[in-house]
């Protein structure tokens, strides 16, 4: 008879503790896994080039050496327009003199619909144009929903991602904007 290595409580003991392992949730590192982005936290920003609707130019390259948020939103989106007046007196006004720059990044829409937004929101930071959404598409996957806030460091990587309106998560990246405009 063949010697056994592994007994039959055993055996059992050990397929059950596997399987109660790999149902245990596992902590993302980023903010990636369902939330539709490509990017993570530390990645660098990608390339962009956007013009805002003064006709101002801003790039990864006219930014670096600044802490900045790129604030994806839409006219037709109801949560952004609910956010937008909070970025606005929450981070905008509060942060603006401390070096922070806030870049609402509207996609795909015409200058038109966008300064309708701006009035409607009443914000003052710029609002850039994503023509085809170029940059918005290097940011998240196929399909992803608008409600986006990236927080770049001075370095230009990516320090905080939020998705939606969630309070919780708008404090906590009011938090990672403090610190970052504390580091020097």
């Amino acid at each position: 008879m063949p010697k056994r290595f592994l007994t039959p409580p055993f055996y059992w003991f050990c397929c059950t503790w596997m399987l109660c392992l790999s149902s245990i949730p596992t902590v993302a590192t980023g903010q990636e896994d369902a939330r539709g982005y490509r990017v993570e936290v530390g990645d660098a920003v990608p390339e962009f080039a956007l013009t805002d609707l003064e006709g101002r130019q801003w790039s990864r390259e006219t930014l670096l050496g600044s802490v900045y948020i790129l604030q994806f939103t839409a006219s037709w989106c109801s949560v952004c327009r609910k956010e937008m007046p909070h970025l606005e007196s929450r981070v905008w006004q509060r942060f603006k003199g401390e070096g922070l720059q806030l870049l609402g990044v509207d996609l795909d829409e015409p200058p038109a619909k966008v300064q309708g937004l701006v009035d409607d929101t009443g914000v003052t930071y710029p609002v850039c144009l994503d023509p085809g959404g170029a940059l918005f598409n290097t940011i998240t996957v196929p399909k992803a929903g608008v409600t986006r806030n990236v927080v770049v460091d001075r370095e230009g990587h990516i320090a905080f991602l939020t998705r939606l309106f969630d309070e919780e998560e708008f404090e906590a990246m009011i938090a990672a904007v403090e610190n970052l405009l504390g580091e020097e």
